[in-house]
């Protein structure tokens, strides 16, 4: 079997490339949701961070190569599913399918616009909203910079479409990984069905707390 070119292992190095994300994404709303602590807690954990320079460049090298796999497969293998006799697939296949499976694509691409603004503005620093200041410690006020940037109702409706995204895309994509990856049975597919969905319920709930609770003033 061609990982590259046969149609099972690209689905598994799409399904290997998710789990990595998924992952990433955990490890993110865990850092993350150190702001509903305080500004203390948020700002420790990014100069924490900062101090493993190190070792998060080539982590953060190593999940743009698997996002490039992800996003390169996706798109590729949905593109030859709308090619293969699509009226066929739309009756064979669409009546079985959910929302969150038909808009994968979709979703997705929206995570990715996403994802790039995010690193603009809080990563690389460089759109318009952003502040940068420091803290009473010296530290970088990461804080501060999150919540002017999500003041803007135009920016956190945007996060909040994209949490919305990323609630469907994991909602089907877990559950799929698992399938790619073979280990799909009638005893072990429910419980991953059940993870996906606590996990997508989670990331939504967590994530737009973020903008909604600095937009009404919770955060400030």
């Amino acid at each position: 079997m061609s990982l590259l070119t046969g149609n099972v292992g690209r689905k598994v190095l799409m399904a290997v490339s998710g789990l990595f994300m998924v992952t990433f994404v955990v490890a993110h709303l865990l850092g993350n949701s150190t702001i509903f602590v305080g500004p203390d807690w948020i700002n420790a954990y990014a100069e924490h961070l900062k101090e493993l320079d190190l070792l998060v460049w080539p982590f953060r090298i190593f999940m743009f190569a698997m996002l490039s796999i992800h996003v390169f497969f996706g798109i590729t293998l949905t593109l030859e599913n709308w090619g293969a006799n699509p009226d066929k697939y739309a009756v064979s296949r669409r009546p079985r399918s959910t929302f969150a499976g038909r808009t994968m694509i979709w979703t997705g691409l929206l995570l990715l616009a996403f994802l790039v603004f995010h690193l603009l503005q809080f990563t690389f620093k460089i759109t318009p909203e952003v502040v940068k200041v420091v803290d009473a410690q010296g530290r970088f006020d990461v804080y501060t910079m999150m919540v002017a940037g999500l003041r803007n109702k135009m920016v956190a409706a945007f996060y909040v479409l994209s949490m919305v995204a990323l609630f469907l895309h994991t909602f089907h994509g877990i559950q799929s990984i698992f399938q790619s990856i073979g280990l799909n049975n009638d005893r072990t597919m429910p419980k991953f069905i059940m993870i996906g969905k606590i996990s997508a319920v989670v990331f939504l709930v967590v994530f737009s707390a973020i903008p909604i609770l600095i937009l009404t003033w919770v955060l400030s």
